[in-house]
């Protein structure tokens, strides 16, 4: 058993040495990524914020709109050719019902003549 507590201490601190380099290795690419990326200012990386005018906007949403639009019609057009769903009438419903009860009577005096 002490063999095995000094295995789980040593991969212990193996995995506590590892995690710490990687963490080093992190940081150095996350600031060399920086440096290439904005050259020598680390602090401009992705910081520029685009805002786009009221007209812009209206225009991207009016063409959203449109989009919203067609897509609507066509679901319609889908939807008128889609086959209506019948229903039956409760005289058609019992009339089935009915049948039904008599194959299954038929199917029980056959099962009595056999046994």
């Amino acid at each position: 058993m002490g063999n095995m507590a000094k295995v789980v201490r040593q991969l212990s601190k193996e995995r506590t040495r590892l995690t710490d380099e990687l963490h080093r290795v992190t940081a150095a690419l996350t600031a060399f990524g920086k440096v290439y990326l904005s050259g020598s200012n680390p602090k401009a990386v992705g910081h520029t914020k685009r805002t786009l005018s009221a007209s812009a906007r209206k225009k991207i949403s009016q063409a959203q709109k449109k989009r919203w639009a067609t897509a609507r019609k066509e679901s319609k057009r889908a939807a008128a050719g889609a086959p209506v769903k019948r229903t039956l009438s409760a005289s058609a419903r019992r009339k089935i019902a009915m049948a039904q009860r008599k194959r299954w009577a038929q199917v029980r005096a056959g099962q009595k003549k056999a046994a």
